[in-house]
């Protein structure tokens, strides 16, 4: 499918009034929008297992490192608990797909046994008393590392660890998926993983801290960057993957059995092709998902990523990240999620922003996602769009936007959150209450930034404590 030209799409656009009245620059804070409040829940290093040691930057440690927050941070999913007493809570589970080391280290040189436990999930016991605070000795609070034992299901062999996880959902039938769409960068850091029993897809029970995660290797391994998951109408189990690459594919597995902690061990693999609008769901062979669509002409995407599915209204988006970025509105024939054929439309296309002359006084910029990375919903099915343009320079900070999918706003950003300097958005989700969660990952990480002098120290803003990935609370009002 041949997405719109941006450069007819952003003079329209930059023209808008309503874009004129959320104009960003680039600063040390983070900027709500006007009629957002902000808190923050849990920042790197902030205890997560009961025995966590004081948080210490300067002298890292693997026991502490593998009980702590860890140093990136990507929202996975928002699993609503029960609520006897009124009061809301939820299980919230937190990927950290990276550690830079000039960043995270003093000195910035590498440490690769602490990285590999800084990485990986937390799990946590979240409640809302006036505000959003994770439970101090929350029973399933837990922390899964590159010391992780884990088991590939198919055939039982024992692996050691999670690691690189950029991606995941909570599903209908009540896992939790994670992808390790970093886990080749992480085989070159880490010795002794092993490349069968990495990048591949872990399911995990949120609620059960003593469940060994099972990596699915029905799935693949080919290092997905995120995941959705739903049940068919007959109660089958569905999961889309994306592959991050250049040219990546969105894919989707039916399980043979009815959803269940064991049917993604069988099924069957397809690819997307998408062409004037319509979708097709493309048998793939066996063996290599990434081959076999290739083979079948699946449609290749510009850096597939961000996933996440709106199972009350049977909607799928799909983050293309690479250039300015699009997010996809796919929809499936007879809102039935295993169905061959649906359709696929755009519903916003990113703007990319050239870096001003360095001659000419600063000014902002109109605030428009660039390069969507993270999707999520809110409570009202609206898409939360965070972006992450990597390494690519530009005038605007990496925000949440919040996109309607229907009416007469249909495509139109509304800027929720603004990132500090050198942090992504990384990722949002409605928690119980309406409210919306959202990680802001690895600030002050701008070229050039190390971590004696990183180019912020977001969010405490203390000289003497380092900038630290969080997750952050937002409330209207």
């Amino acid at each position: 499918m041949r997405r719109r030209t941006l450069l007819l799409a952003a003079p329209a656009l930059l023209a808008a009034p309503a874009l004129r009245a959320q104009s960003l620059t680039i600063r040390q804070d983070d900027r709500p929008a006007a009629g957002w409040r902000r808190g923050v829940l849990v920042r790197w290093g902030d205890r997560v297992a009961f025995d966590a040691l004081p948080f210490e930057p300067g002298q890292p440690s693997v026991d502490a490192a593998a009980a702590q927050f860890g140093w990136d941070a990507r929202i996975i999913a928002v699993i609503a608990s029960p609520t006897p007493d009124g009061v809301p809570r939820a299980l919230l589970a937190v990927a950290h797909p990276t550690v830079e080391a000039r960043m995270a280290f003093p000195g910035g040189r590498d440490m690769p046994d602490v990285a590999g436990a800084m990485q990986g999930v937390s799990i946590l016991n979240i409640e809302k008393r006036g505000a959003w605070a994770v439970v101090d000795g929350g029973f399933q609070n837990r922390r899964l590392t590159a010391g992780t034992l884990s088991r590939v299901s198919l055939d039982g062999t024992l692996a050691a660890g999670l690691v690189g996880v950029t991606g995941g959902c909570a599903t209908p039938w009540g896992s939790l998926l994670l992808t390790e769409g970093d886990a080749p960068a992480w085989r070159g850091r880490l010795p002794g993983l092993d490349a069968a029993t990495t990048g591949m897809v872990a399911e995990v029970d949120p609620t059960n801290p003593l469940w060994v995660p099972s990596k699915r290797g029905a799935l693949g391994r080919f290092a997905p960057a995120d995941a959705a998951a739903a049940l068919s109408a007959d109660g089958r189990a569905v999961v889309w993957l994306t592959d991050g690459r250049a040219g990546g594919h969105l894919y989707r597995f039916v399980s043979d059995a009815a959803a269940g902690m064991e049917a993604l061990d069988g099924g069957r693999m397809a690819a997307a092709q998408i062409e004037g609008g319509s979708l097709r769901w493309l048998p793939l062979p066996e063996g290599d998902p990434v081959a076999g669509a290739r083979a079948v002409g699946a449609t290749g995407f510009d850096r597939p990523w961000g996933l996440a599915f709106d199972a009350a209204r049977g909607r799928l988006c799909m983050a293309q990240r690479g250039g300015a970025g699009s997010v996809l509105d796919i929809r499936a024939a007879a809102g039935d999620a295993a169905a061959e054929t649906g359709v696929a439309e755009t519903l916003i296309d990113g703007i990319a922003v050239a870096m001003p002359d360095p001659r000419a006084p600063a000014a902002p910029v109109p605030a428009w996602p660039w390069a969507p990375a993270t999707l999520g919903f809110d409570a009202d099915g609206a898409v939360l769009v965070g972006t992450d343009r990597g390494a690519t320079p530009g005038p605007l900070p990496e925000a949440l936007y919040r996109v309607p999918v229907d009416g007469a706003e249909r495509g139109r950003a509304s800027l929720i959150l603004a990132a500090p300097v050198g942090a992504a958005l990384g990722g949002a989700l409605a928690a119980p209450d309406g409210s919306i969660l959202a990680a802001i990952a690895h600030p002050g990480a701008a070229p050039g930034a190390t971590f004696d002098q990183p180019a912020t120290r977001w969010p405490q803003l203390d000289p003497r404590v380092p900038p630290r990935s969080a997750v952050v609370t937002l409330a209207r009002g």
